[in-house]
């Protein structure tokens, strides 16, 4: 994203080192401009630009930074030309390697995402199941995740949509409902939020719970901006039905956050993650090259026992016409009877021998 010319604000790059300078953090910077700390988040990695009720009060805020850091320099120079000191060699900031990295970003957004997730679904335990999958996909694709702009909301919406899938309602663990929250307050507001459609419930949980401002609510929901803000408008009015007291979006994202906060949900740690979907990699790994195995191996015993010539298949019965039909046996006549008898008696003796007759 380029600054436009008419824009107060600096890039989005020196938008953070101001920041970083005076050694404030996203949250402390919210705080003082009255957003959330993902929208501060946005700004400083240029997703998205203030709006017009906010430019004003952040492009003062980062003015006054870049003073500080100004007179603080100043300062700084003219203590180093009254008193020279020896140049010291800034220490080198370690590397993390991978595992360090992924486990940073676990601790760093498991817990909330845990617990985010439960009001997504209003399952505890597909709520860690969800969160744990979503962390060993992002394991197995680390070198890709490390590198995306926002690597907590490529795994949010991992999470998000593994726990949202139908199948779920298939699995015999999950076709009964879990205990609803002992607080009867807690309980409407979650009964309310679970009859609202999924893509409606993600839609306010990203926009009212974790604070996302609505074109970041959009690209993570993959719909448009004024899809998004017709599903929260539907989905406000939804929940102001059962509790009018909700109609305010500050009370409604308090209601959320306490929500959340009353279940006291776990995730595992993250050597466990990585230890359990490393095995699964192994074990499916393994399962395909055994499947490949099978497959190569049925087909070689195919091609040794099939016949190496072609072998015409026998044609059917057919039935031959023009054979005239058998004569079954009837009476014999005089000359035959005789015939038969004397065959009879000259075979107890013997034949005579035939001699030629002289002509």
């Amino acid at each position: 994203m380029t600054q436009s010319p008419e824009s107060p604000l600096p890039p989005p790059k020196e938008r953070r080192r101001l920041r970083e300078s005076r050694s404030l953090t996203q949250v402390q910077v919210a705080e003082r401009i009255g957003v959330s700390r993902a929208t501060v988040r946005a700004w400083e990695t240029g997703r998205t630009t203030p709006k017009a009720e906010r430019l004003e009060a952040y492009a003062q805020l980062l003015a006054s930074l870049a003073a500080d850091t100004a007179d603080a320099a100043d300062t700084a120079n003219a203590v180093e030309d009254t008193a020279p000191q020896p140049v010291i060699p800034a220490p080198a900031a370690p590397s993390l390697t991978p595992a360090q990295a992924f486990d940073a970003l676990y601790e760093f957004c498991a817990p909330a995402l845990v617990r985010q997730t439960y009001l997504l679904t209003g399952r505890r335990e597909l709520a860690r199941e969800s969160v744990e999958r979503a962390f060993q996909l992002a394991w197995q694709q680390w070198p890709q995740v490390a590198q995306d702009r926002d690597p907590a909301g490529w795994v949010r919406a991992t999470a998000y949509e593994y726990a949202l899938s139908p199948w779920h309602s298939f699995r015999p663990r999950y076709r009964h409902p879990e205990p609803p929250p002992a607080d009867a307050g807690d309980r409407t507001l979650l009964h309310a939020l679970l009859k609202l459609p999924p893509s409606y419930r993600r839609t306010l949980l990203l926009y009212d719970g974790v604070g996302l401002n609505l074109p970041e609510t959009a690209a993570e929901t993959e719909a448009s901006t004024p899809a998004a803000a017709n599903r929260l408008t539907h989905a406000r009015a939804a929940l102001a039905e059962h509790l009018p007291e909700l109609s305010d979006p500050v009370a409604l994202h308090r209601r959320l956050a306490e929500l959340a906060s009353t279940e006291r949900l776990r995730a595992p740690q993250p050597t466990t993650v990585r230890t359990v979907g490393e095995q699964r990699t192994r074990f499916w790994t393994r399962a395909a090259i055994a499947f490949t195995v099978a497959i190569i191996g049925a087909t070689s015993l195919t091609l040794r026992t099939a016949p190496t010539r072609y072998e015409a298949p026998l044609a059917p019965a057919q039935a031959v016409r023009g054979v005239p039909p058998r004569a079954a046996l009837g009476p014999l006549s005089g000359a035959e009877l005789k015939l038969q008898a004397k065959l009879r008696s000259a075979a107890a003796r013997g034949p005579e021998r035939v001699l030629p007759l002289p002509r």
